[in-house]
């Protein structure tokens, strides 16, 4: 039984993109491995630094440090990182993969909501990265409008800032507060969601499924296609909205 719904309803979509529309751990192991190969070209045990990599970024992929604290855990000194972090930290920038898996029904669910509203993509991270990583999904075409908050001033615009959703929504020809926000992460999307008015569908998957319901979402489900069918009721009830 889906929730229900008061007030206005939502005239757009928008949805996150790691652990929304593809698993982000496919991302993380490739660029992992492309860090190990990196530092194999430096002399180190590439094999170890890739495992010990793909350990750090197991514990939070956003903690920034990673790279250090793989090269501490292998038996780097400390006094070496100086010279040897830079260059891997660009490895990692860096790794652009050929095929990232969207999740199942993904794309389907996305040509379905396309064609009853604007739909827009709002995701957080390094410029470069997220435009692989998105370029390497094949969903492009099917978001026509995408916001990478960093690229608006930096880590600091990340959600739950409001700027790059209220960005997006201008570039959608939508009011902020009707937009209806899907992403995993309910202290990222469902909060900035919240911080313009609007709502969101939180997905319990990837890395932060377990993550505590902090701020409450409208719904909560298990998967991108679930989503998006309860977006699309809600949607129809725009039509008849007086």
């Amino acid at each position: 039984m889906s929730p229900a719904w008061d007030g206005p309803p939502p005239l757009g979509v928008v949805v996150d993109l790691d652990d929304t529309l593809y698993p982000q751990a496919d991302y993380l192991a490739g660029a992992a491995v492309a860090v190990g190969r990196a530092a194999g070209e430096r002399g180190l045990d590439g094999d170890a630094v890739t495992r010990a990599l793909a350990e750090c970024l197991a514990t939070g992929s956003d903690t920034g440090g990673t790279i250090d604290r793989a090269l501490l855990a292998v038996g780097v000194p400390e006094a070496a990182l100086t010279d040897l972090v830079p260059p891997l930290v660009d490895a990692f920038t860096g790794h652009t993969p050929d095929r990232l898996d969207p999740y199942p029904g993904a794309a389907e669910a996305l040509r379905s909501l396309l064609a009853h509203a604007p739909v827009g993509c709002i995701t957080d991270g390094n410029p470069a990265i997220q435009a692989a990583k998105l370029a390497a999904t094949g969903l492009s075409p099917l978001l026509p409008e995408v916001v990478i908050t960093d690229d608006l001033g930096g880590r600091a615009m990340r959600k739950p800032h409001p700027a790059g959703l209220t960005v997006l929504a201008e570039r959608m020809g939508v009011p902020a507060d009707r937009l209806l926000v899907i992403g995993d992460r309910p202290g990222k999307d469902v909060a900035v969601a919240a911080a313009v008015g609007a709502r969101a569908i939180r997905i319990r998957q990837g890395e932060y499924a377990s993550a505590p319901d902090t701020p409450p979402a409208w719904a909560v489900v298990d998967s991108f296609p679930e989503a998006a069918e309860l977006a699309l009721r809600v949607l129809a009830a725009a039509h008849s909205f007086g």
